[in-house]
């Protein structure tokens, strides 16, 4: 099997949540991976469910969370993997994830999109930013451009 055929079939089954690059080289020079290794020699690094990990945080821990966004805002290029990923279902397990910890003195940054639906999920529970973003992800040029967004913050 092809690598890229791999790759693929593994982010249609959820494994990625974010598209295929084209690019060949990632590395930049001031990439250091010793010292990246050290600074995450007490880090824990888990692989599962979003709900699993953010109720492992406590007081004074920070969670910043971004989300595949809604499939029902702005068709800003996400919709495609989005409602087969993240579903609604997700937004609201997420939204009440999030307030579990809040309860728990966690430090809570998220982004999602800037839709209705969003804000209405969460203005009950968190602070709501808008803030204006520049997308570059998108195979066409039509699909990039500056994008409303929302950050959700206990703290802000």
């Amino acid at each position: 099997m092809h690598k890229s055929h791999g790759v693929l079939q593994s982010f249609l089954k959820g494994e990625f949540n974010v598209p295929i690059g084209t690019k060949t080289k990632v590395l930049g020079a001031e990439e250091d991976f010793q010292k990246i290794a050290e600074k995450l020699a007490h880090a824990d690094l888990l692989s599962c469910d979003f709900e699993d990990s953010i109720e492992n945080a406590s007081e004074g821990d920070l969670l910043f969370v971004d989300p595949p966004y809604t499939i029902k805002h702005n068709h800003n290029g996400f919709i495609k993997y989005n409602e087969h990923m993240f579903s609604w279902a997700d937004q609201i397990r997420l939204r009440d994830a999030l307030v579990r910890a809040n309860r728990r003195g966690a430090l809570i940054l998220a982004t999602n999109a800037a839709h209705e639906c969003i804000r209405e999920l969460y203005d009950k529970h968190f602070r709501l930013l808008p803030m204006t973003r520049a997308s570059v992800i998108s195979g066409k040029s039509c699909g990039r451009g500056q994008y409303e967004e929302l950050l959700i913050s206990n703290y802000l």
